[in-house]
């Protein structure tokens, strides 16, 4: 960042559900105006007049400190070309102290506390990155379908640890699939018949139609078969009443199943449309392990601005992959990162599994790790590690992945001796 002119000010906003207050200092830390503003177009025009005042221009824009990257102020004020840092409130509440020791606590205070960190440690914070529109878009959408998903997960244990109350048949019948309960010949079969008096009345023909709707096409008679007997195994059972009552809970908590899972698969599709019409897709996409949705996931997270790390060194901390060294007098330790993008540090796992199923590099870099003391999951960060690393230097220099730069082999040649 560059140095500032002594005249410059800076902004900080204590940002609230409705209200922002708003304070900004100059150069010493005094002062110049404060006010509070609502959450609307109003007061966004209010803001940009009081900035004006104090020297604000398109050339030389005011900085912004506040204690969100999203919200519709922050995507404003950085639609209006202003430099908009993000400041953990972690980082603010320790610098609160330097300004009162009674552990006193308001808006105006916060913002006075927000504006002189940026004041005084602006190198020692970062921007939010100058991503492109469809960039954001991509990250709008993949942490929506991550979410989905994980709603999608609770929901199925939900019903699980129900079905287990009182219909251990039904989840023995449909365990044997890798979606489990999830799959949509589970949530049909559960739909017609959510009580084991009603599961083992269906008839052969019952069963052949909720396959048929759930979207089976091979082997359905032998499936059939299956199910009908699956479904009539004994059981030991509640009262009838008790028992109509828990299948009622359990369509209700089908029915959660049910929204999550659709808005998993319509958000994976819009993400993966999304995610193929940015110029990054190709480049992400020719990693193995690397998928559209799990690319997408990954630009979601990295973006696109390339100033927004110096080097790889930050992106792989920044994904959790490099480790930390902890030394102190002549105690050194080297441990795993914990503060780092948890959506970034998951998928990268997934990434680095799949990638020594598709790539003979990576798995012989896997097989390396393992072989000189790495636990499984230190062997696969450091395969993650090597990855992301490999990641922006294609990104930064426009090249696809290639298997021999990434994972070169060294081959010792084979020396023939005489006898």
């Amino acid at each position: 960042m560059r140095k500032r002119e002594a005249s410059e000010s800076v902004l900080r906003i204590d940002w609230a559900s409705d209200h922002h207050d708003i304070a900004v200092v100059d150069e010493t830390g005094s002062l110049l105006a404060r006010a509070r503003i609502d959450d609307t177009a109003e007061g966004l025009d209010q803001l940009l007049r009081m900035l004006a005042e104090h020297g604000d221009s398109l050339q030389d824009p005011v900085p912004v400190a506040i204690e969100t990257s999203r919200g519709l102020l922050v995507a404003c004020l950085r639609a209006t070309g202003r430099p908009v840092y993000a400041i953990n409130p972690m980082a603010a509440a320790r610098c609160r102290d330097r300004h009162t020791v009674s552990r006193k606590k308001s808006d105006h205070l916060d913002a006075m506390v927000l504006a002189n960190i940026l004041r005084t440690d602006a190198a020692a914070h970062r921007m939010l990155p100058a991503d492109s529109e469809v960039a954001q878009a991509v990250a709008v959408l993949a942490r929506a379908q991550q979410d989905a998903v994980w709603d999608r997960t609770q929901a199925g244990n939900k019903l699980t640890s129900h079905l287990r109350e009182y219909f251990p048949s039904y989840l023995a019948a449909v365990g044997h699939r890798r979606e489990g309960i999830d799959h949509a010949i589970a949530r049909a079969l559960l739909a017609a018949a959510p009580t084991p008096r009603q599961a083992a009345k269906l008839t052969r023909a019952q069963l052949r139609a909720v396959l048929k709707k759930a979207g089976r096409k091979n082997t359905i008679d032998r499936e059939v078969e299956r199910l009908h007997g699956a479904l009539r195994a004994s059981q030991m059972r509640h009262l009838p009443l008790v028992e109509e009552a828990m299948g009622r809970q359990a369509v209700a908590l089908l029915r959660q199943l049910e929204a999550a899972c659709a808005s998993a698969d319509d958000l994976a599709e819009a993400a993966v449309q999304a995610f193929e019409a940015h110029a990054d897709a190709e480049i992400i996409t020719s990693f193995p392990g690397l998928g559209p949705l799990s690319g997408a996931r990954v630009l979601a997270e990295i973006g696109d601005d390339r100033t927004r790390f110096a080097d790889a060194r930050g992106l792989k901390a920044y994904a959790g992959s490099a480790p930390v060294t902890r030394a102190s007098g002549k105690s050194v330790s080297v441990a795993a990162r914990r503060v780092k993008n948890q959506r970034l540090a998951g998928v990268g796992y997934m990434w680095a599994f799949s990638a020594m199923a598709h790539s003979e590099g990576a798995r012989a870099h896997y097989d390396r790790r393992r072989e000189a003391g790495d636990r499984h999951t230190a062997a696969q960060r450091n395969l993650f590690n090597r990855m992301i690393g490999c990641l922006h230097h294609c990104l930064s220099h426009r090249v696809p992945f290639n298997e021999a730069v990434a994972f070169p082999t060294t081959r010792e040649p084979h020396l023939a001796l005489a006898a």
